[in-house]
């Protein structure tokens, strides 16, 4: 027999005996695990299916990752479903975004928005940028930004350094701003100069004494950034309303301690509120300190299930002046989403902003407040109708957090609170992050932004008016339960203001 031949049969015979080896190792693991699940009392299935139960579990897992390839259908998958993140994915990426044949969405369920287009549609040489809006006109610098689709607030912490850094670049280039979420300040969100909204969570991260209470210093500090524009006290948030931010322990590093003002590998639990806010007169004298402190246009997040505590702060704002109101409102949805919840408040709890923000608009007009108070809309916005739909209610801008992640490239595989993002985005671990460009994704921000403004411009061409500031209720009609659609105004018909009783100065 030749030396090849030789070779050739000692190696079969070494792959025949690592065949039987691996055999072996297999059947001796899966007895193993058939006595173990046997045995074990605190399972059912896999008791009285050993090993073939443990298939339920991988299959169940497993099935968090293809469902939305194999099984959904384009418009029922939540809380976004295909055709909605595949339009943010497209727009981000700059890639064309019209759609062949007909549209998926049923326009036939209670709630559904329908645009009035008019016979005479704005022409392109009519059209015109929606503006800037000032916010804060009795602070000592107010803030007159142009964006109508701005970043939401996603904590430093929740969000990993490289998506940070790239949201801070992506805002900068497309003329947007980006909050901070309740986290801090990082030196990430600084890099691409952006303007910044500093949020003021219930822990007061970032601007802290050791026991929680609010550190005027740290305040004076942050202020005296020129990228810092304003500051949001965050009352509530639409994923936990009535539940102060989680930012599990695997997720605090020294980083992040040092800019929390936390100890490390400590989970870091908020309080449900504000301490020193425990009425509608305490948050005013909240919101006038801080401006006051730091000169800048101050106002405050919430997701509304009760309303009459805003009846009371506009009664309040027009007995004191109103000079002394709230800057702005941000109204969060009780749909709104989080790295990390309790899934009763995630599910059940607070309105969802179909019906909250017309709510509040119509609050602050009957108390002749609207002008004063302008209205930021927050929560499941990401495509050009549902920011239409914001902007014919009366919001003044529209925040989003989990359209411009998205953008960075999210693909919603529910992983936000383990530290185990399989894009980079919500995770601390360096092998995960090194997948996110951050060069790469803030064009991808800015393309978003800039596909929004086109979207949300061509309905409002469509409607006869020249930009979306200037949509109105009258523009939108919503399906009823009959099946026919109403028109807005008529839903929610104008308010006439109060007449003030306190000073105008």
């Amino acid at each position: 027999m030749s030396i090849f031949g030789t070779i050739t049969m000692a190696g079969i015979d070494y792959l025949s005996s690592l065949f039987v080896f691996m055999v072996g190792v297999f059947a001796l693991a899966m007895a193993i695990l058939f006595v173990v699940d046997s045995i074990q009392t605190k399972d059912a299935i896999r008791r009285n299916y050993p090993v073939i139960g443990r298939f339920r579990y991988i299959f169940s897992t497993l099935g968090e990752f293809f469902r939305q390839y194999f099984f959904a259908h384009d418009r029922e998958e939540m809380p976004f479903n295909r055709a909605q993140r595949e339009w943010v994915y497209r727009s981000a990426k700059g890639e064309d975004n019209t759609v062949p044949f007909g549209s998926t969405q049923n326009l036939t369920p209670v709630g559904t928005p329908i645009f009035v287009n008019c016979p005479f549609p704005t022409l392109e040489q009519d059209a015109v940028e929606a503006g800037s809006v000032v916010i804060g006109p009795y602070a000592r610098k107010p803030y007159e930004p142009a964006s109508i689709m701005n970043i939401s607030g996603m904590s430093y912490g929740a969000l990993s350094t490289p998506a940070v850094r790239a949201l801070s670049k992506g805002a900068a280039l497309a003329g947007c701003w980006l909050n901070t979420g309740e986290g801090g300040l990082a030196p990430a969100h600084l890099e691409g100069g952006c303007d910044i909204v500093f949020q003021i969570g219930t822990a007061k991260f970032g601007v802290r004494h050791e026991d929680g209470r609010l550190n005027i210093e740290k305040l004076r500090e942050l202020a005296e950034i020129p990228q810092v524009r304003m500051f949001e006290v965050k009352m509530s948030q639409g994923a936990k309303p009535g539940k102060g931010g989680i930012l599990p322990a695997v997720k605090v590093t020294k980083e992040i301690a040092a800019i929390r003002g936390i100890p490390v590998g400590q989970a870091a639990i908020s309080p449900n509120r504000h301490p020193e806010i425990d009425s509608e007169a305490d948050l005013l004298d909240f919101v006038n300190s801080v401006r006051t402190i730091t000169g800048k246009p101050v106002g405050f997040k919430a997701v509304v299930g009760a309303y009459g505590w805003l009846e009371r702060m506009c009664e309040e704002v027009n007995r004191r002046g109103i000079e002394t109101a709230p800057d702005f409102v941000t109204v969060d949805s009780g749909d709104g989403g989080t790295g990390a919840a309790p899934m009763p408040l995630m599910d059940n709890v607070g309105l969802p902003i179909s019906e909250s923000l017309p709510m509040v608009v119509d609050i602050l007009a009957r108390h002749g407040l609207r002008e004063r108070i302008k209205v930021i809309a927050s929560g499941k916005l990401i495509t050009p109708a549902e920011v239409a739909w914001a902007y014919c209610v009366g919001t003044d801008f529209v925040v989003s957090a989990r359209g411009f992640m998205f953008a960075l490239g999210c693909i919603q595989a529910m992983k936000c609170n383990r530290n185990t993002c399989p894009t980079g985005i919500t995770t601390h671990d360096r092998r995960l992050q090194k997948g996110l460009n951050p060069e790469d994704k803030a064009v991808r921000v800015k393309n978003f932004v800039d596909k929004m403004r086109y979207g949300v411009g061509v309905i409002a061409h469509s409607c006869g008016v020249r930009h979306p500031r200037e949509l109105k209720r009258f523009h939108v009609r919503i399906v009823r339960q009959d099946g026919r659609s109403l028109p807005l105004n008529e839903l929610y018909p104008p308010q006439e203001p109060a007449v003030r009783t306190g000073s105008a100065s």
